[in-house]
């Protein structure tokens, strides 16, 4: 008993905070590079010191010269390796969804049953895999995608399947770029995208979906690719394809899942005030629902005898 009152007698809240918000910055950490290539490239340069680490303890001067020079080189080359990591990470970070609640409220959640704007881009998007003509449109979200428009031609015009199917034929000099949809308008068109790196092990894409890749491994913008070749239709998000989507009222469904509906500019300044709100409110739904439940097993209802 002595032992454990001398151990924690130098320990204090603030002590007990730091380790706790230490734990949870390294639990992000750990969620944030979980399935990507940093997984492997931390496996190896944890290999490289316990290689180091043995070598000093056999006494190996020599190679643990070498590997100690090999374990700098690699910390030097670390933010370099983990650039696009770390760049969706700051982007996260900006737009709040690395520390999203992982519960929230159904009443702030409601999902979409329409969108104009979505029916008409799941239209265009089988009238052009019908005709084997390769797209790209790339649906902006809370992720600013202005350094990408501006590499193609500004247009801000409305959506409609008539302007999709003529920017994406084959003879329209922007048919070979992407089209960027932002709050209901078609933004830019022929926009280029950054591609993806090739992952050893995983099916081989062409450059329009290592480009639909890309964009989404560093935003949170959602992209339907059109394949030229196979006529097949594709979601991209997150850094990841989905299946073909072989039908246009399934596509919509999950356009509506996975996008945000358009932003009203009049309230637009109210965003952040809004989300705050939000937010706040989340928090205590949850507080209550755990209350509740509490008090529920607390004081189990009881039967009364038929």
């Amino acid at each position: 008993m002595d032992i454990l009152t001398s151990i924690f007698s130098g320990v204090g809240i603030t002590d007990v905070f730091d380790v706790l918000a230490t734990s949870v910055l390294f639990y992000y950490l750990i969620l944030l590079i979980r399935g990507t290539r940093a997984v492997q490239i931390l496996t190896g340069v944890l290999v490289l010191v316990g290689l180091l680490g043995i070598a000093r303890l056999l006494h190996l001067y020599l190679l643990g010269a070498i590997l100690q020079l090999i374990v700098v080189g690699a910390a030097v080359t670390l933010p370099i390796v983990f650039q696009p990591e770390l760049r969706r990470a700051l982007e996260q970070l900006g737009r709040g969804g690395l520390f999203r609640l992982s519960e929230s409220d159904p009443d702030d959640d409601r999902p979409r049953t329409d969108d104009p704007v979505i029916a008409i881009i799941a239209r265009a998007a089988f009238v052009l895999a019908r005709n084997r003509i390769g797209a790209l449109i790339v649906l902006e979200q809370q992720s600013g995608l202005r350094e990408i428009a501006e590499t193609g031609t500004r247009m801000d015009a409305r959506v409609s399947v008539e302007l999709l199917l003529a920017i994406f034929m084959s003879r329209s000099p922007l048919h070979d770029g992407a089209t960027i949809v932002r709050e209901g308008l078609i933004e830019s068109a022929g926009c280029f995208l950054p591609l993806a790196e090739p992952r050893f092990g995983e099916e081989r894409y062409g450059t329009r979906h290592r480009a639909a890749l890309g964009i989404t491994e560093q935003t949170d913008a959602v992209v339907i690719v059109i394949s030229e070749e196979r006529g097949s239709v594709r979601i991209a998000r997150d850094g990841k394809l989905s299946r073909a989507v072989d039908d246009e009222e399934r596509l919509r469904r999950f356009l509506l899942s996975v996008t945000r509906p358009a932003r009203d500019p009049a309230t637009a300044g109210a965003d952040f005030v809004m989300q705050m709100r939000a937010r706040i409110g989340a928090v205590r739904s949850i507080a209550k629902k755990r209350l509740k439940r509490e008090e529920e097993d607390e004081n189990p209802p009881t039967q009364l005898p038929a």
